[in-house]
């Protein structure tokens, strides 16, 4: 599976390298290193949960990076009204791709969705990975469709047009998202996709999303249908919604973490640090940190209690002054009967 991490915030921008370069766990250095706190206490059988955790959370990331964050540029010589999302992605290891390292070291954001990529079945190139843009909405996802290429043609006859058109890749992700677009924007095209939507409206898009992934599987393969695994993040750059869904009974989805007191850790203007220890160099106190939100396939600092492991079927949302968790609720009959382990 991939990894991926997402920060958010109405006041506190983060340095991009302290977020995602300089923790001992920073997500580029999870192409191989993993580290999944309180993941195996959520099935009472030991063996099957280390299992499934392996499984779905312990391959190699080596396929692709890719980084959406976001700026005011735009606004700011009134080309459109609010932030804009700026995308870079390499098939090359972030870890050394001496750009990156520049860009990172370089560029704060209040809000950036970052995803390392394990393929699946498409081809390694910079447009297969995560995120996906459409206007200021940005996707990305950890997991996979089952069986994608069975359901695949009448995926895209559900799709808008623009939202077709706008993909480059040849993903299962992509499709979703632009599946997840097509019911947001309610089938507007293009013009619709700088316009902001209520934290409700992006849940039910990405829960009928599922939904119509989860149905189409079943019309085509009956009792046969796969589960999937969709741990899946949407943003317009102010708000976010992302959720960590399997169907399947008794199956997880890969792990997916949030925490509200991480950045801190991670802004090198603050007194702590990711790897433990003091930053001698804070000009700032923990109490002035502002609101924020980060959630992420794996938590980036080592300190446990910082962060919060987002149930199976349920999703978190921020924006509006807010913060919640929902459980997502979907027709048993959707759930894969087959036991992929």
């Amino acid at each position: 599976m991939c990894r991926w991490f997402a920060y958010i915030s109405p006041t506190e921008p983060c340095l991009i390298e302290d977020v995602l370069v300089a923790p001992a766990h920073s997500l580029i250095k999870q192409v191989e290193d993993h580290y999944l706190p309180k993941l195996l206490a959520h099935l009472p059988d030991d063996a099957q949960a280390k299992h499934e955790a392996d499984v779905r959370n312990k391959l190699f990331n080596i396929d692709g990076f890719g980084l959406a964050y976001y700026t005011h540029t735009q606004s700011d010589f009134e080309l459109c009204n609010g932030p804009r999302p700026i995308l870079y992605k390499t098939t090359q290891p972030p870890l050394h791709d001496i750009n990156f390292r520049s860009l990172a070291s370089n560029a704060s954001t209040l809000a950036l969705f970052a995803h390392i990529r394990a393929a699946t079945d498409t081809p390694i190139v910079s447009v297969n990975n995560h995120p996906f843009a459409f206007g200021r909405h940005v996707v990305m996802h950890n997991g996979s469709i089952g069986d994608f290429k069975v359901i695949a043609r009448d995926l895209a006859a559900k799709l808008e047009s623009d939202a077709y058109s706008n993909i480059a890749g040849s993903t299962d992700s992509e499709h979703f998202a632009a599946l997840y677009m097509t019911y947001l924007s309610r089938k507007r095209g293009k013009i619709a996709w700088n316009e902001t939507y209520r934290l409700e409206n992006m849940r039910d898009a990405l829960k009928q999303a599922a939904t119509t992934i989860f149905e189409l599987q079943r019309d085509h393969q009956g009792d046969k249908a796969p589960a999937n695994s969709l741990n899946v993040a949407v943003t317009d750059g102010e708000r976010l919604v992302a959720m960590r869904v399997r169907n399947h009974a008794t199956e997880q989805p890969p792990s997916l973490y949030w925490s509200t007191t991480a950045g801190i850790t991670l802004n090198s203007k603050y007194p702590d640090r990711p790897n433990g220890g003091e930053n001698v160099h804070a000009v700032k106190k923990v109490e002035e940190h502002g609101l924020h939100v980060i959630v992420a396939s794996e938590p980036s600092t080592y300190k446990e209690n910082e962060w919060t492991l987002i149930e199976k079927n349920h999703c978190l949302l921020v924006g509006d002054g807010g913060i919640r968790t929902e459980a997502l609720v979907f027709p048993s009959e959707l759930n894969s009967a087959l036991n992929s382990l």
